[in-house]
């Protein structure tokens, strides 16, 4: 199928999708000090993407999606970040307030990261993959259970103009990765494969079955009978004439042109500037300027450390075989798949949540005003997903939200639950977000920032405080705190094998498989989530050591001085941030207090 013929399918589709409003980059908050400059600076980012307003409580754009493929969007893209690393480079850093300071230093490398990635292809030729891509969080986003609201008769409408938007974006992304296989940008065919049954799931036509129906099934009993049945008729119309007939093409174009394009390849250095491009992605997600060699030999170090640490738990546990045989063991052992059901499994994490309550005050005296929820990951997604967790609205009236995947709940595996409780959700991206969210200091656009080597970090290093929040009293729910460390530092491994030393998918499986736990269809995904997001596993390891790394050295220059709850009250208030200058913090908070 040719790219025109395949655009004009779906264009012809569409008729009258294209209604968003024009963004008007001129129209903002006048630059006459470096308050109203990062004002101003939010406000036209949330132009720029709306869905952002969205997830953060924001209505003011709930219906539009913008077509970030498009050549006039990238062109204002680019304008964007040039206009604002221009103006925060004109403030003179010695009139600046110190937390004006670090908005300042966070801001530069905001556009400066920006700029970066507009200048590769990358982020146009694959629109679409398996975990990563905004098609996945739409259906988030139709499902009625996430940040868009669908209270009001508006609302729904609003929706209906969001989904033009989207299949508007659908047009450029088939397009793109059309054009995409004659550039040599092409996704590995592994990856492609989990990519069909997510786009075959959005071509139901059983209507009532359908993912996009669902606020119709949900409607507010309020409604007039007349909205009712108006919404019912044109929701029917909307996912009949439009939304199926989109994905049945775009399915099609991937379940057969590009999957036959496909590349067996691996790592992202095959395709062009590769290279160049990993290592932008290192300094994105780790915001530090480690080298891949220098990250592969740490996680070499740190796969080689914890080995030792599970050989004293196996031994501990009485079990008589090696390691290997131990990861097997805990990857089939019926005890540690108890559940019939994923209610059960939702339960057995909302009853660890209690068992550490009584203890949290220990280690901190901020707590989020923010509710909290888990849920199990919607069906659509389920297979190719890892537990995650979704930040609640900027006011706190929509919950945080920890989604975990059960396909299966009787083969689901509790033996890591606790270490991923901690991460996920408490004290974890839970506190660290809505604490961030609810923090009147810190500038609007300071909010809803995320920087995976801090975000993921500071996670990974919750995983860590289980003993002093009264968990981890079960060895193998120790041994699966050191299972998950042991993941993150194998990504080390893994993530740099892949991407700079020609490791395959295969390789990279084996080398999980023959170090931690976690079973084998787990591993597949993860592998695969690495080959689909160059350089954002790295982030979580990286992270977590220059946590414990701050907390010691703060620890031994303090003496009794030092605070575990103060200390962590000054990683978490100023929000996510690039790991150098939380150091320089804290280094300052140290000094302070001598």
């Amino acid at each position: 199928m040719k790219k025109h013929i395949l655009s004009i399918l779906l264009i012809t589709l569409l008729c009258g999708g294209c209604k968003n409003k024009v963004l008007n980059i001129s129209e903002t908050i006048a630059d006459d000090g470096f308050e109203p400059m990062l004002k101003a600076y939010y406000e036209e980012g949330l132009l720029l993407d709306p869905i952002k307003a969205t997830t953060s409580g924001d209505k003011r754009y709930n219906d539009q999606f913008t077509n970030a493929l498009s050549i006039a969007h990238i062109k204002k893209q680019k304008e964007y970040y040039t206009k604002y690393l221009e103006k925060v480079n004109s403030y003179d850093m010695a009139k600046l307030t110190e937390p004006q300071q670090m908005s300042q230093a966070i801001l530069q490398w905001e556009c400066e990261r920006n700029l970066e990635r507009l200048g590769f292809k990358n982020h146009a030729y694959f629109p679409i993959d398996q975990m990563w891509s905004p098609n996945l969080f739409f259906g988030q986003l139709a499902s009625g259970a996430s940040a868009q609201p669908f209270e009001t008769v508006a609302d729904y409408i609003k929706w209906m103009q969001r989904v033009d938007g989207y299949l508007n974006w659908l047009v450029n992304a088939a397009s793109n990765m059309q054009e995409g296989i004659q550039e040599g940008y092409v996704l590995p065919k592994a990856l492609i494969k989990k990519v069909i049954p997510q786009l075959a799931e959005m071509t139901n036509p059983v209507l009532e079955e359908h993912l996009f129906y669902s606020p119709i099934k949900n409607m507010p009993a309020a409604f007039s009978e007349k909205n009712k049945k108006q919404l019912t008729q044109q929701y029917s119309d909307m996912i009949i004439n439009k939304v199926i007939p989109s994905y049945q093409i775009v399915h099609d174009f991937v379940a057969g042109e590009y999957l036959k394009a496909g590349r067996e390849s691996s790592g992202i250095d095959a395709i062009p500037n590769g290279g160049e491009y990993y290592n932008h992605q290192i300094k994105l997600y780790t915001t530090t300027r480690m080298t891949a060699e220098e990250i592969h030999r740490l996680g070499l170090s740190e796969v080689a450390r914890i080995l030792s640490e599970m050989e004293t738990v196996k031994n501990e546990i009485g079990f008589k075989g090696d390691l290997k045989a131990f990861f097997n063991d805990i990857r089939s052992n019926p005890k540690l798949m108890p559940f019939k059901s994923p209610e059960e499994v939702i339960a057995n994490f909302n009853a660890i949540h209690s068992t550490m309550k009584p203890q949290l005050e220990k280690l901190f005296d901020m707590t989020p005003k923010t509710p909290f929820e888990v849920r199990q990951t919607e069906a659509f997604r389920e297979n190719s997903a890892s537990a995650e967790y979704n930040p609640g609205s900027l006011d706190g009236t929509r919950p945080g939200i920890f989604y975990t995947p059960i396909p299966d709940a009787t083969k689901y595996n509790t033996y890591s639950d606790e270490s991923l409780f901690l991460h996920e959700a408490i004290p974890g991206h839970h506190y660290q977000i809505s604490l961030t969210q609810e923090n009147e200091d810190l500038s609007d656009f300071r909010k809803t920032l995320w920087y995976s080597g801090y975000g993921e970090g500071w996670a990974l290093y919750c995983e860590s405080l289980g003993k002093e929040l009264g968990l981890y009293t079960d060895p193998y729910q120790y041994f699966g705190m050191l299972g998950a460390e042991m993941h993150r530092a194998i990504r080390l491994v893994v993530d740099t094998g892949m991407h700079t030393k020609g490791w395959s998918r295969e390789k990279a499986i084996q080398y999980s498989m023959d170090n931690e736990a976690e079973p084998k269809a787990g591993i597949i995904s993860e592998i695969e989530r690495y080959m689909a997001n160059p350089g954002q596993a790295l982030s979580y390891k990286i992270g977590q050591l220059k946590l414990q790394e701050l907390r010691a050295k703060a620890k031994k220059e303090m003496g009794n001085s030092f605070d575990i709850r103060q200390f962590h009250n000054q990683i978490l208030e100023t929000g996510c941030v690039p790991l150098a200058l939380l150091e320089d913090k804290i280094d300052r908070w140290i000094a302070s207090s001598k």
